[in-house]
């Protein structure tokens, strides 16, 4: 959507939030996500890319990236979701890197939307 042209993007974005959608900015930190998109747009969340995620344990750049990526979420007031969380370590990095909203398949597998009420209050066939 955002390349588009800055003035439609203002505009629908504007209509959501009039409507009360929260808008989150998916893939953070690849592919055509932008710094500039944080500073320009009304952005109510930053979604980190699982790249990142996957490369925690192994890879000390991007546990870096991650909490870079964590501290300017917060700086911002941004809620910021690490995506595609698969390992408890990779669980327990981002917690310790100050991480509290996390999804994956180590959370659970994505459900068929008449079976989330029975898994919501642990009531599961």
């Amino acid at each position: 959507m955002f390349l588009h042209g800055p003035e439609r993007v203002d505009l629908v974005l504007g209509n959501l939030r009039r409507l009360g959608v929260r808008v989150a900015l998916d893939d953070f930190g690849t592919g055509y996500s932008s710094l500039a998109y944080l500073e320009r747009y009304q952005i109510d969340t930053i979604k980190v890319d699982q790249a990142f995620v996957r490369g925690l344990t192994r890879r000390p750049r991007s546990l870096a990236v991650v909490g870079t990526v964590l501290r300017m979420g917060k700086a911002l007031g941004l809620t910021v979701v690490a995506e595609g969380v698969e390992e408890e370590e990779q669980l327990q990095a981002l917690q310790a890197a100050g991480c509290s909203l996390v999804q994956g398949y180590l959370l659970g597998r994505p459900t068929e939307a008449s079976a989330i009420t029975s898994v919501l209050t642990g009531h599961t066939k």
